[in-house]
This record gives structure tokens, sequence and C-alpha cells, in this order.
């Protein structure tokens, strides 16, 4: 018996060194992919632009990145990229209205129109967000971005932090944003 059970441990063993080996490669890739998609983003201060901000009231305010920061000093603050039409934007929601509940987020509306249909998008998803009218996506691609759903925390700094690029867990938000606040 106890050589039987010697021979399982040694099978375990190995095993596990096959699984933590597909699972670094699996992390490598995705990193990988992650560091490709958000290669555009700059490095540095983010961008200072003039902003159209809409409630889900349909209400508006003109601003800049820099006044809406601002608002919420020594703090890093999250921006989300987003868009009406895409389903994995959809399926951040309810993790962006929680995260707002405890961060400063200003989310930008990529490609989905102008004021008055995001206004009713917001209002019918219930979605609590001051939202950045990008209709063109110009906004987006000053920050680099190409695709959404994307996230970028801005520091207190004003520097641009831990862009990604593709679906983002609300933990992987919050760390974010808790990382940004320590460095």
């Amino acid at each position: 018996m106890p050589l039987r059970l010697a021979r399982f441990a040694q099978s375990l063993r190995q095993r596990w060194k096959s699984h933590l080996t597909t699972l670094a490669l699996v992390l490598a890739v995705l990193l990988g992919v992650q560091v490709w998609q958000t290669r555009d983003v700059p490095s540095g201060p983010a961008p200072d632009l003039a902003l159209t901000l809409v409630q889900p009231d349909g209400s508006e305010r003109r601003t800049t990145l820099a006044q809406w920061r601002a608002d919420h000093p020594g703090q890093p603050v999250a921006l989300h990229v987003w868009a009406e039409w895409c389903p994995i934007c959809r399926t951040e929601e309810h993790s962006v209205t929680r995260l707002s509940a405890d961060w400063p987020v200003l989310t930008i509306a990529m490609q989905s129109g102008q004021a008055g249909p995001v206004a009713r998008v917001l209002g019918q998803r219930q979605l609590p967000w001051a939202t950045a009218i990008d209709p063109r996506g110009e906004i987006a691609r000053q920050f680099g971005f190409k695709a959404v759903p994307a996230f970028v925390v801005v520091d207190a700094q004003g520097r641009l932090r831990t862009p990604t690029v593709g679906y983002t867990s609300e933990i992987g938000m919050r760390l974010r944003l808790w990382w940004a606040r320590l460095v």
C-alpha cells in the first residue's frame, strides 16, 4: 500500500506541474493580448478634453476632464468607455454602477449617438452615471482606445494608470483604483 500511495503522490505532483504550466501559459497569453490592446494608450498625464456630460434625466453640462476631476480632489478616478450596442459593456453595467457608489466614475458613451439617445439608454437601464458623449469615438481615441469596453484609472496626479480593454471584473476595477491610490 505505501508504494501505491507514493506513486499516487508522484502522479499528483506531475499533474500539478502540468496544470501550473498551462495556467502560466494562459496568463501570459492574456497579459500579452491586454498589452497589445492598450498599446496606444498614452503614458503620463491624461489628456484634458472638453466634454458634454449627460445624466439619465437628460440634463447636460459642459466641462473638461480636469474640471470633473477637480470635483474629486486627491483621489483616483475611473474612466469607463462603453457603447449602448456592446453586449460585453452591458454585462459590466452592474459592476460599474456598484463601483460608482464608492469611487468617482466617469463613463464615456462611444459611438452611441448624441445626448438624447444616450440619456434614454441611461434611463431605461437605470444607470446613474455621469456620461460623456462621444458620438464619433474621438474621446476614446484620445485615450488610445479603439474598442469597448475599456477602463482606465486617472490617479490623483492626473496620470493614466492600468488601462484594460475588454471585460473587466468589478474586483479588477476596484483593485486598479486601490493600486492607484497607493502609488
